[in-house]
């Protein structure tokens, strides 16, 4: 496959290159952001035993000989979220990292199949301290970024301004005239609501996939317009790695950050329960193998270390979308050094 633009021809680098030396300038203005609030960057490798099990994420494999010549096979990481929690395990309590991560089947304006991901965790400090790291993180892509509104396909947000917080019941309400609460063990009545705003739902869609539709087609064109959003309490069946709101179990402390109808990060208030993970974990992998004929191995050492991990909060944020918006760029691709070549149509 060939780029439609090579990256490394001189001219074409030289109109990337301005949004490229900001994106740069973010990176060392957010660690400096950090390093000032006690946050030590780490670094966690990229080979795991398991590159997460959620049902529609899709891993590259890796393979290598170890000694004796036995071939053995592991995976690129999706996050870094199991080595880091693990390193919550072992006590560190405010961490931070700049990954490269790989997630397959992903190419669009949106999507790299390799992209950087910032992660970071604060042990014993609840989930809305993310909201408010959101905030500041916003304010300073601006600053850096030269940008005074963020804009996406003719929508534009003031990332200056403090963002809204809307749970997704308020969001379900709002936008798609939807009352969630009643649907929540109801998937044929939630199915005929989603008709009735004038979604497709097949016969075999669960629970989920006619959540899914809802969120994407009908909800997240409006997030973040005017100024960023921040989408809270998502249902539980929708949160395998956050833990129950303590006041509505139904709920779990897990929110999204939204920017001109992009998703820019995804939060949890971290479940530390491993039992209720392993049964979390097996039930996407269950689901994982009827929709796409494959499941991915569960983390044994990740699920022993939860047991010693503290309570703690934890945020994925896609760097290159947030330099993306911070630098004006019109995808992704406009702000990755060197980028996937992407076929005509797709990038």
């Amino acid at each position: 496959m060939s780029p439609v633009h090579p990256f490394w021809r001189a001219p074409h680098h030289a109109r990337r290159r301005d949004r490229l030396v900001r994106r740069a300038r973010l990176k060392s203005a957010i660690r400096a952001h950090f390093d000032a609030r006690d946050f030590l960057e780490v670094e966690t490798g990229i080979v795991q035993v398991s590159p997460g099990n959620e049902t529609h994420l899709h891993a590259f494999e890796a393979h290598w000989l170890a000694s004796g010549d036995v071939p053995q096979q592991g995976y690129l990481h999706t996050s870094p979220e199991f080595a880091m929690k693990k390193l919550l395990a072992a006590g560190e309590r405010r961490i931070y990292q700049f990954a490269p991560v790989f997630r397959a089947r992903e190419a669009s304006r949106l999507h790299a199949p390799e992209f950087t991901m910032l992660e970071w965790y604060r042990s014993g400090e609840d989930y809305t301290a993310l909201m408010a790291d959101c905030a500041d993180l916003l304010r300073l892509a601006t600053e850096i970024g030269g940008q005074d509104l963020f804009q996406y396909r003719g929508q534009s947000c003031n990332p200056r301004i403090e963002p809204e917080r809307l749970s997704v019941s308020e969001a379900f309400e709002r936008h798609a005239g939807i009352d969630l609460d009643a649907h929540l063990a109801d998937r044929d009545g939630f199915a005929e609501a989603a008709r009735g705003i004038g979604l497709r739902i097949a016969p075999d869609d669960g629970w989920t996939d006619v959540f899914s539709r809802v969120i994407s087609e009908r909800i997240e064109p409006h997030l973040g317009l005017g100024r960023a959003t921040i989408l809270d309490r998502y249902p539980v069946s929708e949160a395998a790695l956050a833990r129950p709101c303590p006041d509505d179990p139904r709920f779990s402390e897990r929110f999204e950050l939204y920017a001109c109808g992009v998703e820019l990060a995804n939060a949890f208030g971290e479940l530390t329960d491993p039992a209720e993970q392993r049964r979390r974990f097996e039930a996407d992998m269950a689901e994982k193998e009827r929709l796409y004929g494959e499941s991915y191995p569960l983390d044994e050492d990740f699920l022993d270390a939860l047991a010693d991990m503290p309570p703690a909060s934890g945020i994925a944020l896609g760097f290159d979308r947030l330099a993306m918006l911070a630098t004006g760029a019109e995808d992704v691709a406009g702000v990755i050094f060197t980028p996937w070549p992407f076929p005509e149509g797709e990038a």
